[in-house]
């Protein structure tokens, strides 16, 4: 016991941290002399209860302090792992050093790490936070009475909306579930990736509908085209070696050359109605602000910027994939809006029977004008 005390004598701090444990053991004589024995070494047992109580209420604060500080420690820092410490079928970006999830092959764990910081906590949150702004978004406009949203517009509207969401959705749960094991992580991998391919034909729906509103052959033509590019992506994405990350820059230009294709109908709406027309009524520069979010936030995602410049230090925030999340939730809430400037077209169209197309010239000469 005397040894005990003269221990903590020489460094208070080595008690500390060991308070708790004196006191549910019940070692209360050896707290009260040593307590006595730093205020006062030559009046050890003069020093009344109040002085005894006084001070283990002074430094019951930065014990509880110091217990608090372990537990946040425990949570962040002792929770991760650095790249060098993974298995190889986690190793995806070299230049993300430190701040990695460790193989935890428990689904309750890897949910539980969505509310821990590592390097996939801003993936996740950014898409799961877009999947429930969707997800409301499409309650919102299923519940409007007919009066209000037809019928029509609520389908168009809803098949872009369910593919923003699934999208969104798969990527979540992708980024939450990759440290599982090899099999889970491979599985929600392709389902990440046939995610984008659903978003974007889910797209061009109602741009496409609304757009040639009474051209019903160009309509599904374009449809139809896009579902199978869309299929073609699926398939491609279900190849095992299509997820390596050697294979990163093909992903980017495969999903950028799927999206340019909305190019072509732009072009011809362009044609068919005037340049002025397809700017205004048509919200062709929605579809452009769209377009230059998405290849940007890809770009960035296959060349990896920013953690390539200076590796190590965007480890938990503002990689280059937390950058290419934003910029899509971002270039779907700019298709959305873009869709409600273009359904208000329908109503000024009117009876397509009725409808006149201008003469190709005509159309040609106004876009210069």
């Amino acid at each position: 016991m005397e040894n005990e005390v003269s221990t903590n004598k020489q460094d208070i701090r080595q008690r500390l941290p060991h308070r708790t444990l004196s006191e549910s053991t019940g070692d209360n004589g050896t707290k009260s002399s040593y307590l006595r024995s730093k205020s006062n070494p030559l009046k050890t047992e003069s020093v009344d209860e109040n002085g005894d109580d006084l001070i283990d209420t002074v430094l019951e604060v930065p014990t509880k302090c110091v217990e608090q500080a372990k537990e946040v420690g425990k949570r962040v820092v002792q929770y991760v792992v650095d790249h060098s410490h993974l298995p190889q079928w986690l190793l995806d970006n070299e230049f993300l050093i430190s701040g990695h999830r460790p193989p935890m092959p428990s689904f309750k764990e890897c949910f539980a790490s969505i509310f821990r910081l590592h390097t996939e906590t801003v993936n996740i949150w950014t898409h799961l936070l877009g999947t429930l702004f969707f997800i409301i978004i499409t309650i919102y406009y299923i519940s409007r009475p007919s009066s209000e949203v037809h019928i029509e517009k609520k389908l168009t509207f809803s098949a872009f909306f369910l593919g923003a969401i699934l999208c969104l959705l798969f990527s979540t749960l992708y980024h939450t579930l990759s440290c599982h094991s090899p099999k889970i992580s491979k599985i929600f991998n392709k389902l990440d990736y046939c995610g984008i391919s659903i978003l974007i034909v889910s797209s061009f729906i109602p741009w496409l509908y609304y757009g040639f509103y009474c051209e019903f052959g160009t309509k599904v033509a374009y449809l139809l085209i896009t579902t199978l590019l869309g299929t073609g992506c699926i398939i491609v994405s279900m190849w095992d070696k299509f997820a390596a990350p050697e294979y990163r820059t093909c992903r980017a230009l495969l999903f950028i050359a799927f999206g340019l294709f909305g190019f072509i109908p732009t072009c011809h709406y362009v044609l068919l109605f005037g340049f002025k027309h397809a700017f205004t009524t048509g919200a062709a520069q929605w579809l452009v602000v769209m377009a230059v979010l998405y290849i940007s936030g890809a770009s960035l995602y296959a060349a990896r910027i920013p953690e390539r410049l200076a590796p190590g230090y965007f480890d938990i925030w503002f990689q280059s994939h937390q950058i290419f999340h934003v910029f899509v939730v971002a270039a779907a809430c700019v298709h959305y809006y873009g869709l409600c400037v273009l359904s208000l077209h329908q109503s000024s169209i009117g009876d397509c029977r009725k409808r006149i197309i201008p003469p190709f010239t005509s159309v040609f000469n106004s876009m210069f004008q």
